[in-house]
């Protein structure tokens, strides 16, 4: 399985939140500290806060924050709001002709079983867990410390 660019920007968003608590942070900082477009992150950003994970707030000042703390927020809910609800291989379609040998096949079954056991392994661990090693991921965040600095 290979998760999306937008999930994959969705946990890089969460854990630079994470990092930088008590303060605004904005998403043309974020994108220059990931290398990653603005447009892209514009998009995460506004499930988000859709979401209730984060608050946004605009103009002049404005940026992201989170809602609630990084152990309040499980990776396995993130991935499936993410990831949404695709079937992962035809055999998971809504449509029962997707696949000519879904009556006789085991890969449907095995496959569901695999992605329950990552959720549930993804289900024990918090945002929290990802930033546990701060101090490291802050260093390589340079930028982000002269851009709050700036606008404090």
């Amino acid at each position: 399985m290979r998760l999306t660019a937008f999930t994959d920007y969705t946990l890089r968003v969460l854990m630079y939140l994470a990092l930088h608590p008590g303060r605004l942070a904005t998403i043309p900082e974020m994108a220059r500290a990931y290398g990653i477009s603005e447009n892209h992150l514009m998009k995460v950003v506004h499930k988000l806060a859709r979401d209730g994970l984060i608050v946004s707030l605009r103009g002049k000042g404005g940026g992201v924050r989170l809602m609630r703390a990084p152990g309040d927020i499980r990776l396995g809910t993130l991935v499936r709001a993410s990831e949404g609800e695709a079937a992962i291989v035809e055999c998971f379609s809504s449509d029962a002709s997707a696949c000519r040998i879904a009556p006789s096949c085991r890969l449907a079954g095995i496959l569901g079983i695999a992605f329950e056991q990552l959720y549930a392994t993804l289900d024990t661990y918090t945002l929290a867990d990802l930033v546990v090693n701060e101090r490291e991921l802050v260093r390589l965040f340079p930028d982000a410390a002269r851009t709050a600095g700036a606008a404090a």
